[in-house]
């Protein structure tokens, strides 16, 4: 697909702009790599999916949190599963090839109800299978997609805004007010309502709106690491020294093990970097430059960033939100540098890695 006017724009703004690159004209919509075009790619993504649920399954049988699920494992390590394969296939390209098989609107809208399918493979073993929740989880996307599917055409590269914005406030109520809590009860499983949520967010912004310019691939380009970890530099002294002032955080001395520091890694980019930066980046920050500009849109989204972290430990944690705003800011320059949500989530693990294991 032809790069928008809007994307031209874009490109030729970032010169100057906090030492920001140009947007790539070669990026497929939604940013994913060649999955038609390049079978090894598509056996790599399956294998390294594959890969990670090993080694979940591994850590997970035996812990703490597998213990209340009792006899039913299984069945949540396949809820597991369900959710993290569109997350991690869509970042190697799958949302083109489901847009290519799915040539009409009304097909695309109608597969958004396959969401509910993680909840009814956790619930229905266990005997805990509730018809509201069902209907909600395959009807909720199906209502986002028929929204955003009934964009005009002429709007299709830039905001629509009314849409957008009832599409992004309905995600963000869901996941603030905790309506799908009920659906995985049960301790270290908090992590499932928001692996949902990026998965109905990916599918109909990626397959049914079409967006351009989310970045969302996990194809590293040659500067990804470098950026995000300039970024990561850029705020330590920030999140530290104003952490530290406010009293916001204690540095706790100690040296993990390597194990301990990969799971953190891992769960930290999986869990919550990665939904976050799809959301905050790849959408919101995406589409609000077309309206405000790359700076306006850098500050707002930061802005939002910061106040979604309002109730973190208390009715409202000001310094979370200070801390995470001016953190959002660095999580944006990083996707703005090479219009990748892979270098933000980097750059938001890192940040939260090092935080969770010695400042916490």
């Amino acid at each position: 697909m032809a790069a928008s006017g809007n994307d031209n724009r874009r490109g030729k703004e970032s010169h100057g702009q906090m030492g920001c690159d140009e947007r790539p004209d070669d990026v497929p919509p939604g940013g994913g790599s060649g999955w038609d075009e390049n079978p090894g790619l598509r056996i790599a993504a399956v294998a390294m999916l594959a890969l990670l649920l090993a080694t979940f399954w591994l850590e997970f049988r035996d812990s703490a949190i597998a213990q209340p699920l009792q006899a039913h494992i299984l069945s949540a390590f396949f809820c597991l599963a369900l959710l993290l394969a569109p997350l991690w296939l869509f970042g190697f390209g799958a949302a083109n090839a489901i847009r290519a098989a799915l040539r009409k609107r009304g097909q695309r809208v109608a597969l958004a109800s396959l969401g509910c399918l993680p909840y009814l493979f956790f619930s229905i073993p266990r005997h805990e299978f509730r018809w509201p929740l069902a209907v909600a989880m395959a009807g909720f996307p199906v209502l986002l997609a028929a929204m955003l599917a009934s964009t005009p055409l002429r709007e299709k590269e830039r905001v629509a805004w009314w849409r957008d914005a009832v599409v992004l406030l309905a995600l963000a109520a869901v996941l603030e007010l905790r309506l799908l809590a009920p659906a995985w009860p049960y301790t270290g499983l908090g992590s499932f309502p928001k692996l949902y949520l990026a998965d109905v967010a990916l599918y109909i912004y990626l397959v049914v709106r079409e967006i351009e310019g989310t970045g969302y691939s996990f194809v590293p380009g040659r500067r990804t690491l470098l950026i995000a970890t300039r970024e990561w530099a850029f705020f330590a002294p920030f999140g530290v020294g104003l952490g530290l002032a406010l009293k916001f955080i204690a540095f706790h001395p100690r040296l993990p093990s390597p194990m301990q520091a990969a799971a953190a890694v891992l769960v930290t980019f999986l869990f919550t970097a990665v939904p976050e930066e799809l959301f905050f980046r790849g959408i919101l920050q995406n589409l609000l430059e077309t309206r405000f500009g790359q700076r306006g849109a850098l500050v707002l989204t930061s802005v939002l960033f910061g106040l979604s972290h309002f109730h973190k430990g208390a009715a409202f944690n000001w310094r979370y939100v200070l801390l995470a705003a001016i953190a959002g800011i660095f999580y944006g320059r990083a996707w703005r540098s090479e219009r990748k949500v892979l270098t933000s989530a980097i750059t938001h693990t890192a940040v939260d890695v090092v935080w969770g294991l010695w400042f916490r």
